[in-house]
């Protein structure tokens, strides 16, 4: 395998790894591959250390703590002869060293210090462990055992937060006030509806009434006596303290060292050697390719009126929306099952674990995007979950139902995040990385390749795959417009809007989605353009010998990798096929 480059840098680890890797004499492989492979081990220990803790201890001395403890990983990975490990050794330091890098420059950061977004955080984070599967009597003790620590947990939460208003490290206030909603389900009286005793509705089979009527007791005294006043409490803080101590504008650059914070999250969120102008100038010409291409699609229909007229017309005309829940959830499980029977063609190998379609849990879905994917686990026996959002059905619009099946379920997140999971011989953590310029990447590959799979049928729909990739390429140039240019939230949606045909419902939770997530949402485009690049690439150099279905094997099955190592990869794949 060609050297990889580490193409991603950090801010004060980079010249320590430079000045390390020089000074070490001549390694073997088999002192090489010694140092790797104890280092991967330790940091194991020390994950499953960690885990066994209901909560992390998120205070600023753990984190620096954690910090340290990463440096002096990658202190000893510095001394390593790249050129003597395999390629498999060689992805699994360059995901790893990745990976650590940027945990270690975001506690430099102090990103910590404002620990929530739009979608929430620590505050609403038991919603999803409502949702885990509950498999045994031990599930619902180690239930109740995390309830009874969850106060304590938001507890330091509050103090970091305390900490970011003394140093001027706060949210904007748009996002901080959507607490209220998140945390009303918690703070309602305990009652069988309540959302923390969900657990019990279709409890395990194997778990007596008795054990279960036990259990039930003690989550509904810990809900009375420990969840709620602990709520309480936090509401009060955040109406008291926090909030008016927010901040009116909305750009990550605003806060202390936010510009710098910035920096290092687009470089983290692309993989590449990219600067916030890098992306916004990509952004811009991106935006102006997609329009043309929108505007022969309004002409095909025959639509008399221009661009707005047509997206006002998509926005409110019914034939475009379901009226009730299950008839869209039905929509996109047919959509699915479609996609399903075409996957063969495709691609040379598929996951094992299979995947369900549910709606967005309620408690979330006001502020929610259109569609998610949970993974699942075979191990926990739970499938992956294709999450549609039923709520506010009017602004769900079936035109865009096949570009987001194809992006949240298959082949986008499932077939992605399954095969990774399912890889063998390999450390633990390459299973269970996620870097979202190669998982989102793909994804938004995948809704490009719905072209091929003839998944789109009607203009209307074809339309609704260009407005999901005019979306991505808006989010080029919003996200670093209000978090580096300064714009106002009003600008940005404006973009948004007047350039894609997304409900204005979504629009708006998208915009402030971005606000709270600063550089995540660009790293959708940018690994899209580099893999169908990458596609390009091999398409020109192997002519006949190119195989679709090969190349999308090449591409996936090493994980979720930085997109500077998948262009080396790809690269050593063409070099192979060429050389025989």
């Amino acid at each position: 395998m060609k050297a990889l480059k580490h193409i991603y840098t950090c801010l004060f680890i980079f010249t320590l790894l430079s000045y390390a890797a020089a000074q070490h004499p001549e390694q073997s492989l088999q002192g090489a591959k010694s140092v790797l492979d104890k280092v991967f081990e330790e940091k194991a220990a020390y994950d499953k250390a960690r885990s066994n803790r209901v909560f992390p201890d998120v205070l600023a001395d753990a984190q620096n703590e954690h910090a340290a403890f990463l440096k002096s990983l990658l202190g000893r990975l510095a001394i390593i002869d790249l050129s003597v490990l395999s390629v498999t050794d060689r992805i699994n330091y360059e995901v790893f060293t990745y990976v650590l890098k940027d945990e270690v420059d975001r506690v430099a950061l102090e990103e910590y210090l404002i620990p929530f977004n739009a979608e929430g955080g620590f505050y609403n984070s038991l919603t999803f462990r409502v949702n885990r599967q509950f498999q045994s009597g031990k599930s619902y003790r180690d239930y109740n055992k995390m309830l009874a620590a969850y106060p304590q947990y938001l507890r330091d939460n509050m103090q970091l937060m305390s900490t970011g208003m003394e140093k001027g490290k706060v949210s904007p206030r748009l996002i901080a006030a959507n607490y209220q909603v998140l945390i009303a389900p918690f703070l309602e009286k305990a009652g069988e509806g309540h959302l923390l005793l969900s657990p019990y509705q279709q409890p395990p089979v194997g778990v007596s009434p008795d054990s279960l009527d036990y259990f039930k007791s003690e989550t509904f005294k810990l809900i009375q006596e420990a969840i709620i006043p602990a709520y309480q409490a936090f509401d009060r803080f955040m109406k008291e303290e926090y909030l008016p101590a927010t901040r009116d504008g909305i750009g990550i650059a605003e806060i202390p060292d936010g510009r710098n914070l910035y920096e290092q999250r687009i470089a983290f969120y692309t993989s590449l050697p990219l600067k916030p102008v890098d992306v916004f100038e990509k952004g811009q010409a991106e935006v102006v390719r997609i329009r043309k291409e929108m505007e022969g699609i309004i002409a095909e229909t025959g639509f008399e009126g221009d661009f707005t007229a047509f997206l006002e017309f998509l926005r409110t005309d019914p034939q475009f929306y379901h009226t009730e829940p299950r008839a869209l959830l039905m929509e996109a499980a047919y959509l699915a099952k479609r996609i399903d029977g075409l996957l063969p063609r495709y691609f040379k190998t598929l996951p094992r674990l299979p995947y369900g379609i549910t709606p967005v849990p309620a408690s979330i879905a006001p502020n929610y995007t259109a569609g998610r994917y949970s993974s699942g686990s075979y191990e926990n026996h739970r499938a992956g979950q294709y999450w549609v959002n039923t709520y506010k059905l009017e602004s769900r619009p079936l035109y865009a139902l096949p570009a987001l099946t194809l992006h949240e379920a298959v082949p986008g997140h499932h077939l992605q995040m399954a095969l990774a999971q399912e890889q063998e011989g390999l450390p633990e953590f390459r299973n269970s990385v996620y870097l979202s310029a190669f998982g989102e990447g793909w994804a938004l590959y995948t809704e490009f390749l719905g072209k091929e799979m003839g998944i789109y049928t009607t203009p209307y729909e074809h339309f609704g795959r260009m407005t999901y990739e005019m979306w991505r390429a808006c989010r080029l140039v919003v996200d670093v417009g209000m978090h580096y240019y300064g714009w106002s939230r009003e600008k940005a949606l404006d973009f948004l809007s007047s350039n894609t045909a997304l409900s204005l419902h979504e629009c708006e939770t998208e915009i402030n989605r971005y606000i709270g997530w600063p550089g995540q949402a660009v790293s959708y485009k940018i690994g899209e353009l580099t893999i169908r690049e990458l596609r390009h690439q091999a398409e020109q150099a192997l002519g006949a010998a190119f195989d679709l279905r090969e190349f999308h094997d090449v591409v996936l099955r090493n994980g979720s990798i930085p997109l500077y190592v998948l262009k080396e990869v790809v690269q050593d794949y063409i070099d192979g096929k060429q050389g025989g």
